[in-house]
């Protein structure tokens, strides 16, 4: 570490224009000094004094280059647990705690409800029925007869084709190329098994081989525009996801018996079915939305953060659908299905120390035996998840009881022993 004198110098030289800021880490040679340099920067040029951004144990040796650029701290979210949450999947077998790192009040009691009223009616069944990350290149052709001679050539050298994508991975695997065409644009929609890794960089790196490849053998005109062209879809709604799936593909569902209904969600099932078709179903139809739930985004955002995943792919994993029906006994059958649920447990913020330890809580950090077996467990973790959360808001809705937990959770006015709450009570 080097002295304060030496840190006030280095900032100086970065206010003074005679340092730029993102040379640093190369400058000193040790991405924590410069990250320490470049907070000072900012101290002195806002007046902030940043004490509790620098309070982190992250490393910023291990994370510059692969997880962030011009660190300057890190921001601390609050990590809540809900569970134990009976699952019983694919790769999922057993009961499992549920790290969510949120600053919204009632989110993790309400999830920790659902997962109580699920558990009391023997667990959550989870299955993927699909599993395949996507990324679609953009080819133009001269005219719509060169497209079509183009797609066809793809088909006809699709051996050779995944040998060059597979070549760039040891763990991916190319499944198939589906192609669409607008006018004389080409996409070309690549689907691959990623193992463990949510993907995105394995696919992208791949698909950048094949597209030159493509470009050097393909026997006439045809030039990839851009190596997304946004048919994959990546951090945007797209129904393509919702109807073809990206990542992993999951459904999960639980009969809720009515005991478990009214003792622990205070709802009657019936109710709770109605409004989910009147809510979720037709609700949703009438705005317009491209995904019929109550608020998936909730509960991934807060295991997305919590587990080291992409934030800004809550967009298409979100989209989703939350089934209802009434049983012949009275209880109710509930499931969600969630298209496009894409996560890892290998790469991108996976590796960070606090992500990988709630992974670890679930036993699903890192690599699988065989590769593939964690990720696909937390794909069934996280659907059984988003089920309990569902559950319980429709059912706080159908009881009239959501104001009242947003008042009391939502507000500070539920605090622990000994202090008071905003309304001076003593709890």
């Amino acid at each position: 570490m080097h002295s304060s004198q030496y840190v006030e110098h280095l900032a100086d030289l970065v206010i003074k224009g005679e340092l730029e800021m993102h040379r640093l880490d190369e400058a000193l040679g040790n991405s924590n000094n410069a990250t320490l340099v470049r907070r000072r920067v900012i101290e002195k040029k806002t007046g902030v004094l940043l004490t509790a951004i620098s309070s982190t144990i992250l490393d910023f040796e291990e994370l510059v280059g692969r997880n962030i650029e011009n660190p300057i701290g890190a921001v601390q979210i609050p990590l809540g647990i809900a569970g134990p949450l009976r699952v019983v999947g694919d790769y999922a077998n057993g009961e499992y705690y549920v790290p969510l790192a949120t600053t919204e009040g009632a989110l993790v009691a309400g999830i920790n409800r659902g997962c109580k009223a699920v558990n009391m009616s023997g667990g959550v069944h989870a299955a993927i029925i699909r599993n395949a990350m996507t990324r679609s290149p953009l080819f133009w052709t001269p005219s719509i007869g060169e497209a079509r001679r183009l797609i066809a050539w793809v088909d006809e050298h699709l051996v050779e084709i995944r040998r060059v994508a597979e070549s760039t991975t040891r763990h991916g695997r190319l499944l198939e190329v589906k192609p669409f065409i607008t006018g004389n644009n080409v996409w070309l929609r690549f689907s691959y098994d990623t193992g463990d890794a949510m993907g995105m960089n394995m696919v992208t790196i791949a698909t950048d081989k094949v597209c030159r490849y493509i470009e050097d053998n393909f026997p006439g005109a045809a030039r990839c525009i851009a190596l997304s062209g946004n048919m994959c879809s990546d951090k945007k709604p797209a129904l393509i996801n919702a109807l073809c799936g990206r990542g992993k593909t999951v459904v999960a569902e639980a009969i809720v018996k009515r005991e478990a209904s009214l003792k622990v969600l205070k709802a009657e099932p019936s109710l709770i079915h109605e409004v989910n078709v009147r809510k979720n179903l037709l609700g949703s139809a009438r705005a317009g939305s491209p995904a019929y739930n109550a608020h998936y985004a909730n509960i991934l955002a807060a295991i997305f953060i919590a587990t080291g995943q992409d934030a800004a792919q809550i967009v298409e994993s979100s989209l989703g659908y939350t089934w209802t029906e009434l049983t012949e006994d009275g209880d109710l059958y509930i499931s969600v299905t969630l298209p496009s649920l894409e996560i890892g447990t290998v790469g991108g913020g996976t590796r960070l120390p606090t992500q990988r330890e709630a992974l670890s809580i679930m036993g699903v950090a890192g690599g699988g035996d065989p590769p593939g077996v964690n990720a696909g467990r937390l794909a069934e973790i996280i659907a059984g998840a988003v089920l309990a959360g569902e559950l319980n808001l429709l059912a706080a809705l159908a009881a009239g009881h959501l104001a009242e937990a947003h008042r009391r959770l939502g507000r500070g006015l539920h605090v622990g022993p000994g202090r008071h709450s905003r309304e001076g009570r003593q709890h």
